[in-house]
C-alpha cells in the first residue's frame, strides 16, 4: 500500500533551480508536493519525533501524536516496552484514541468496539460470532490479520522517535556524532520534567517554519528583544554545525568576554536596539548548566524536530504539516527532576521567552505568514540563499544561510526532487 501511495505521489513537478541557493516559491504551495512529501518524506526512512520517554513513564501511558498527517499512538505496553502504531481502527478508520495523552489498558473504539493491545495488535471484535448464529464475520476472518501499521520506535536522550520505514538507519546513525553531542549537552544524564505545553498554528507551510529555526541570520535582526538585551548578536562568539548531509544543524552562541562593545548592528541602522529595560531585570539571569558559555543552541533533526535552550529554557518543538498553507507548532517546555527550587522557578520565568506569545519568539509566528502571503502569485520565481556562499557546511559565522541550504539539500533528495 505505501508503495502504491508513493508512486501516486510522484505526479510532474516543475523543475528545480541547480544549486542550493534558490529555493522555487511553488514548494511552499504545490499540493501535489505535499502528497509527495507524506509518502516519500514522512513515510519514508527518516526518524519523526513522537513524544517524551518522561509522558510513557508507567505501562500504558500513551501521546496521540502525528507522523505528517498521519496519526499515530506512542504507548508503554505491560512489560516496559515502547510501540507506535498509527491511531486508525482497522475496520472503518476511525481513531482509536480520542485524548492527546493519557492511559489505557487497551485502545477499543468507540464507533463498532474493536479493540486492540498496547502493542497495537487487534485482539477482538464486537458480535465477531453474530448473534444467535446469525450474522457476523466469515469464518475465515483472522483478527492477525488485521490491525494499523506499526512504527519502528527508537529513543535517544529522553527523545521518542518514529519511522513508519525499515530502511532507516539506526538513531546514533541517523543523527551522527556531532548532532548527537549536541542533544547529549542539554539532556544527557537528567531526568526531563514537563513544565508545560502550548500549540499554536502558523498561517504558512511547515517548511517556511522549518527555514526560519535553522536561520541565523535572521535571529538578531527580527527579534529585538535578543539585542536589545544582547541575548544574541552576530557579533559575538557562535557557529553553525551542518551535518553531512545536510539534514540536521545546530546554532550556537556564547558569551564573549574578552570582547568590546561593538557598533556594528548600529551602523546597518538596522531593527536590533532599543531604550526598552525590563520592570524585572532577573529574567535575564542564567547560569552554565553545562560548564560552557553558551547561551543560545537551537538544534534541528530532520524532517521537523527542535531542541533549544535559550539561557536557562529548555524545550522541544514538534512541527507538524496541516496543509500546503498550515502549520500546528507543539511546545514542550523542560525542567529536571534534579533542578532545586530556584532554578525551577527560573526556568519558569524565562518560559516567556518562547512560544506565540515570548518576548523572542512571537514574531516567527507571523514572518511566516508574510512569506506565504508575499510569494502568492510568484511561482516561477525564487527565493534567494547566498549569504555566506552557496554551499551546505559547517561556519564559525552565523551571517551564514548554510543550514538552511542544508535542509533544501536533505529535503531534495528524500522527495527525489
Amino acid at each position: 500500500m505505501l508503495q502504491a501511495a508513493q508512486t501516486k505521489a510522484q505526479g510532474a513537478l516543475p523543475d528545480w533551480p541547480e544549486g542550493l541557493t534558490r529555493v522555487p516559491y511553488w514548494a511552499f504551495q504545490s499540493h501535489d508536493l505535499y502528497a509527495r512529501e507524506q509518502a516519500r518524506l514522512f513515510h519514508g526512512p527518516h526518524w519523526n519525533y513522537l513524544c517524551l520517554t518522561e509522558e510513557l513513564k508507567a505501562p500504558g501511558d500513551f501521546v496521540a501524536t502525528h507522523v505528517g498527517d498521519t496519526p499515530v499512538i506512542a504507548v508503554r505496553d505491560q512489560h516496559g516496552e515502547l510501540y507506535a502504531f498509527e491511531n486508525r481502527c482497522a475496520h472503518r478508520g476511525s481513531l482509536l484514541a480520542l485524548d492527546d495523552r493519557g492511559h489505557a489498558k487497551a485502545f477499543t473504539c468507540v464507533y463498532h468496539g474493536w479493540s486492540y493491545s498496547l502493542q497495537g495488535e487487534l485482539t477482538g471484535v464486537a458480535f465477531k460470532d453474530g448473534v444467535k448464529g446469525k450474522g457476523g464475520m466469515p469464518a475465515s476472518f483472522c483478527l492477525q490479520a488485521h490491525g494499523p501499521r506499526r512504527l519502528r520506535v527508537a529513543e535517544f536522550c529522553g527523545l521518542v522517535f518514529g519511522s513508519f520505514s525499515e530502511e532507516v538507519p539506526d538513531i546514533e546513525d541517523y543523527l551522527g556524532p556531532q548532532i548527537a553531542s549536541h542533544i547529549e549537552r542539554v539532556l544527557e544524564g537528567r531526568t526531563p520534567v514537563v513544565l508545560g505545553r502550548f500549540t499554536q498554528m502558523l498561517p504558512n507551510n511547515w517548511k517556511l517554519y522549518v527555514e526560519n529555526v535553522r536561520d541565523s541570520y535572521h535571529a538578531s535582526i527580527l527579534h529585538l528583544f535578543f539585542t536589545t538585551f544582547e541575548l544574541n548578536r552576530l557579533s559575538q562568539k557562535g557557529g553553525i554545525i551542518v551535518s553531512e548531509g545536510g539534514g540536521h544543524h545546530v546554532s550556537f552562541s556564547a558569551i564573549d568576554r574578552a570582547a568590546e562593545a561593538d557598533a556594528s548592528y548600529a551602523a546597518q541602522q538596522l531593527r536590533a536596539s532599543s531604550d526598552y529595560a525590563l520592570a524585572d531585570p532577573t529574567l535575564l539571569e542564567g547560569h552554565s548548566e553545562v560548564g560552557d558559555d553558551v547561551t543560545l543552541q537551537i538544534l534541528t533533526v530532520f524532517p521537523t524536530f527542535v531542541l533549544q535552550q535559550i539561557q536557562n529554557s529548555v524545550a522541544v518543538r514538534q512541527v507538524l504539516p496541516k496543509g500546503v498553507q498550515s502549520t500546528e507548532l507543539n511546545w514542550t517546555l523542560l525542567g529536571f527532576a534534579e533542578d532545586t527550587p530556584e532554578e525551577r522557578r527560573h526556568r519558569l520565568k524565562q518560559a516567556n521567552l518562547v512560544g506565540s506569545a515570548g518576548y523572542i519568539s512571537m514574531e516567527d509566528g507571523c514572518v511566516g505568514g508574510f512569506v506565504q502571503r508575499g510569494s502568492a502569485g510568484a511561482a516561477d520565481q525564487t527565493a534567494v540563499l547566498e549569504m555566506g556562499g552557496a554551499t551546505a557546511e559547517s561556519s564559525e559565522s552565523r551571517v551564514t544561510e548554510a543550514s538552511i541550504r542544508g535542509f533544501w539539500k536533505a529535503y531534495r533528495q528524500a522527495v527525489a526532487l
